[in-house]
């Protein structure tokens, strides 16, 4: 099969024909119907995450269909249209079988721990516990972003912010997964706050949900917490951050009100030094949120296929695999506006 393969951190990925692989037993291999570009496959690209050895095909973010079932998977069938989680738990630890998969210790990643989905065919371990059945009515541009960027914000937003109606939340750093959670925030009926640098991301956010745009070009995470507070008019309750960056997540908590709950989604290159005096004195919650389990997808594909939740609008370029290794270098230079898909 055709897959993008790198053979040096850092350097232009190039397509390559690979050996087809086989499901194990447990897993499946999906034909790849369409797959993401993510800043997390950047990281992957540059050695940042030691999962990743070499050569290795990246991806992570998917839309298929079973082609290959492996020994032991009962509740697919070869031809049934799925999604995934990128974090894919074992389906037999404590934390999988209390629905917490996103933190399972034996968890894989395709595109990290193992060849994942910019290719024609991937292997997705413990299909059982992790495929997700997805309409076939949906388009691929609906789903692909469902396995992380609209999952990651979905679960940060609900489940550990227990996000409500009625209030801010200021998103700071508008690229595709900042963008998910001011689609979603809006959907659920908060009021989004976008911060960015990038006039077309901040034009992205105002036309998918956001009520009030802040850009913090210039700014230090002081100014910026006050350019928020100022264009909001309060402080929010509730901040996410997406970008990674120590002085993005500290604009977030100089800007948070008082019992405010910051989530962070943002994957740092390095352990970042924060505003935690702040935090204590104001006593902040500061959430983690990394993906969502298979069970959790129910609520989120709901709103999908109500249209309230319309992720394909967020889809602003489609590349084929031979463009996929040049997108992936220029995201360590600068980041377009919107979300990109690849269909192999």
């Amino acid at each position: 099969m055709r897959a993008v393969v790198i053979e040096q951190f850092g350097v232009l990925p190039a397509v390559r024909e690979v050996p087809a692989p086989a499901a194990p037993a447990g897993a499946v291999v999906l034909d790849v119907e369409a797959t993401g570009l993510c800043r997390s496959d950047h990281h992957a690209f540059t050695g940042h995450d030691g999962d990743v050895t070499l050569p290795h095909v990246p991806g992570h973010e998917l839309v298929g269909r079973v082609a290959a079932l492996g020994e032991g998977v009962r509740r697919v069938q070869v031809g049934d249209r799925v999604t995934t989680p990128f974090v894919e738990g074992c389906g037999r630890c404590r934390w999988c079988r209390e629905g917490a998969s996103q933190v399972c210790p034996d968890q894989t990643q395709p595109g990290f721990t193992h060849d994942g989905s910019w290719a024609e065919q991937v292997v997705i371990r413990a299909a059982d516990h992790n495929l997700v059945p997805v309409p076939e009515d949906l388009p691929a541009e609906a789903v692909v972003t469902l396995g992380c960027r609209f999952a990651t914000a979905y679960r940060g937003l609900t489940a550990r912010a227990g996000l409500r109606a009625g209030e801010g939340v200021a998103v700071i750093g508008c690229g595709g997964v900042g963008l998910s959670a001011v689609m979603i925030a809006a959907a659920l009926g908060a009021r989004p706050i976008a911060v960015d640098v990038d006039p077309g991301a901040l034009a992205l956010a105002r036309d998918h949900g956001a009520e009030v745009l802040v850009d913090t070009s210039g700014l230090d995470a002081a100014q910026a917490a006050a350019a928020i507070v100022e264009a909001a008019g309060k402080r929010p309750t509730v901040t996410v951050e997406a970008l990674g960056r120590e002085q993005t997540t500290d604009a977030a908590l100089f800007a948070l009100a008082p019992l405010g709950r910051h989530v962070q989604i943002g994957l740092y290159a390095a352990p970042p030094r924060l505003a935690m005096p702040r935090v204590i004195g104001q006593e902040l919650t500061v959430l983690g949120s990394h993906g969502m389990a298979a069970a959790d997808y129910p609520g989120l594909l709901e709103l999908v296929v109500s249209g309230a939740l319309r992720p394909q609008d967020l889809v602003t370029r489609t590349l084929d695999l031979e463009q996929a290794g040049e997108a992936l270098l220029e995201l360590g230079e600068r980041t377009r506006p919107g979300v990109t898909i690849i269909r192999p």
